[in-house]
């Protein structure tokens, strides 16, 4: 790009994770012109959510494009279960969910995004532009009507009908919009690193719970990609420690790691997630829209935060194709609609993360004894189809969303 370029579309979607890809796509099968920034030179970032819910595996079928996506390599979940306090219990089964593919579907993020991307690409309407990132607001008359980016090669103005803010839990475009942001908090952070995978080691994915530690371990072929929970602010005291202290407290949770424990020789191979839980209090404002992680973050507590951000998607691709398609300007009281649609099911998802939160994990992370599974997880185990419950909450949500666009271009 030369530097003061020029770009004008219907919408420009600031992120391109999967919520800001989804509702690209979307809007572009739909006919519907739409540029995609994405601040990073490829989709290649480590310790990204990997898990595909059966609730976007419905949206990719209704879509017509489930087969093509489980063609690419993936590991599948079809019951959940953890060892806590020594004993292995089972407290989610998915294989009774109503949807067409009863699993979490387990592959590396950026597999997932160049899915997306190349779906994107069949569309003429659609454009995707990599290295570039969303820097300031461009108003008139008190409504947004674009973006100012950076790129690589100097700044470009996007004129748009639409803004929409997809850009994360940090984003960029809440805070130029001036959004208001209600912290629910979080007890803990993840530190997550890269654990050599080897031959022999058990293929499912491992989850330990033990007084004061919470230890994941996910599947990544030739590696463990493995989260470490650690008290909220305690990564300076941990480090304080020296690296010995992590390498020994994560051989107690998992033994099979002693042989090869030494790979995590400083700490520069670990990587510390600061988990947040918020939501804004209004995610609209006339010409620009937030959603996904940008408008409620989420705990990584049963890994919805990416399949929540997705049915945002569809929402918005639903609620607003229809004037946009009309060569309308969507109206303040559209984009309410997103948010009045979407609200309930957030508030719903992060009251639930932070109950987990509060009464669960906080407590165990500041030494609470747990000697055994609590009752409610002892009654899961006992009851196999009291694991449905935990299992529809996680594996599908609370108003979950259906494609009702349009295929613009279909023969």
């Amino acid at each position: 790009m030369n530097e003061s370029q020029s770009l004008s579309t219907t919408v420009c979607i600031v992120g391109g994770g999967p919520c800001g890809m989804m509702l690209g796509v979307l809007l572009a099968r739909a006919g519907i012109d739409v540029i995609v920034l994405e601040k990073y030179p490829d989709f290649f970032r480590d310790f990204r959510g990997d898990t595909v819910h059966p609730s976007t595996l419905e949206l990719l079928y209704e879509l017509g494009w489930i087969d093509n996506f489980l063609a690419i390599p993936h590991d599948e979940i079809r019951s959940v279960s953890a060892n806590i306090g020594g004993e292995t219990v089972e407290v989610g089964d998915l294989t009774h969910l109503p949807t067409h593919c009863k699993f979490v579907a387990l592959m590396p993020q950026w597999d997932f995004l160049n899915f997306l991307a190349g779906r994107g690409r069949r569309y003429p309407t659609f454009q995707l532009l990599m290295q570039t990132e969303g820097a300031s607001l461009i108003e008139s008359d008190g409504r947004v009507t674009g973006v100012r980016a950076k790129t690589a090669t100097g700044e470009v103005e996007i004129s748009s009908r639409l803004l929409i803010g997809a850009d994360g839990r940090h984003s960029t475009i809440r805070a130029l919009a001036g959004f208001v942001i209600e912290d629910l908090g979080a007890p803990m952070d993840v530190l997550w690193m890269r654990i050599p995978k080897h031959e022999g080691d058990p293929r499912q994915q491992l989850g330990t719970v033990k007084t004061g530690h919470i230890f994941v371990m996910f599947d990544r072929g030739d590696y463990w990609q493995s989260a470490y929970l650690i008290r909220k602010g305690g990564f300076d005291e941990l480090k304080a420690g020296g690296i010995g202290a992590l390498q020994r407290a994560l051989v107690e949770m998992a033994p099979i790691l002693s042989d090869r424990i030494a790979v995590l020789d400083d700490w520069s191979k670990v990587s510390m997630l600061e988990v947040r839980v918020d939501r804004l209090q209004r995610w609209h404002r006339p010409g620009v829209l937030c959603i996904g992680d940008s408008a409620h973050a989420m705990s990584p507590i049963g890994g919805v935060g990416i399949n929540l951000a997705i049915q945002d998607a569809v929402a918005a691709a639903n609620i607003l194709t229809t004037p946009l398609r009309n060569g309308a300007t969507p109206r303040d009281a559209d984009l309410a609609r997103v948010q009045d649609r979407r609200m309930f099911p957030t508030r719903v998802t992060q009251a639930f993360q932070v109950f987990i939160q509060s009464h669960a994990i906080g407590p165990l992370l500041q030494g609470a004894e747990i000697s055994s599974a609590p009752l409610p997880i002892r009654l899961l185990n006992e009851f196999p189809r009291l694991r449905r419950l935990p299992a529809r909450l996680i594996g599908i949500g609370v108003r979950p969303e259906h494609i009702q666009t349009p295929d613009a271009f279909a023969e």
